[in-house]
């Protein structure tokens, strides 16, 4: 029984067929594609679990696959594989609503672990009301999208909407990064020394149009973590 349905999108044979062997090994269903053009009707046609999608490729970057992507399937989670280890690389991928990245050269067992992880937190999404009104923003879970007072829509990648969703759950009180770690990322925040909780939480912030220095909608409490605004807050 396979484990999930993986779309791979990399231009360099040798990884793909790498990565691809891999996973089959390891009990998923895999379809290939060498280019990004390919890559995007790949991604159009087959009915996946996951995508992962390489950057530097010829007739479409990888950058430019996802945001046509984000317009079809806006919950499709998506993993780049890059050569690129510049944040500002990474974090504009973020932004385009990719749910993570492998950094090349990676360790197979490092990209398994990945692949888990997000399979993991899209079947385990927690199940709330469809949409959250908060401060004047309309949150639309279903859709993924932050409608703002002046009518802008914001879409938000899967990750950006669990966090949202997990911090509406559990409204009244902070959460800490290593529970939003834990709990919607799988990672073990123990001896874990990342900013990923707080670059998903200044985008879901830009996101809401909710400034970044004096946050009304999701508030720092310092020492402690993050809170949501509750309503009849100022």
């Amino acid at each position: 029984m396979s484990l999930g349905t993986v779309l791979l999108v990399e231009d360099d044979g040798a990884i793909r067929r790498g990565v691809g062997d891999a996973l089959r090994f390891n009990g998923y269903t895999v379809h290939e594609a060498p280019d990004g053009r390919a890559g995007l009707d790949l991604c159009l046609s087959v009915d996946a679990d996951l995508v992962l999608l390489d950057i530097m490729m010829p007739k479409m970057n990888g950058m430019e696959v996802l945001t046509e992507l984000r317009k079809a399937r806006p919950s499709m989670p998506v993993i780049f594989l890059t050569a690129r280890g510049e944040e500002a690389d990474r974090v504009r991928g973020l932004r385009l609503g990719a749910d993570d990245y492998v950094v090349k050269p990676f360790g197979v067992e490092e990209l398994l672990a990945r692949v888990e992880a997000v399979l993991r937190r899209s079947a385990e999404r927690p199940s709330l009301t469809p949409t959250l009104e908060i401060a004047g923003r309309t949150i639309d879970f279903e859709r993924r999208e932050a409608r703002l007072a002046d009518g802008s829509v914001h879409t938000l990648s899967e990750r950006e909407a669990e966090v949202l969703q997990f911090l509406a759950a559990n409204r009244g009180r902070a959460v800490s990064r290593e529970e939003l770690l834990q709990k919607v990322w799988g990672f073990d925040p123990r001896g874990t020394h990342t900013r990923t909780v707080d670059m998903t939480v200044a985008r879901l912030r830009e996101h809401l149009g909710d400034d970044p220095s004096e946050p009304g909608v999701i508030r720092t409490v310092r020492g402690k973590g993050y809170m949501l605004a509750q309503a009849g807050d100022p």
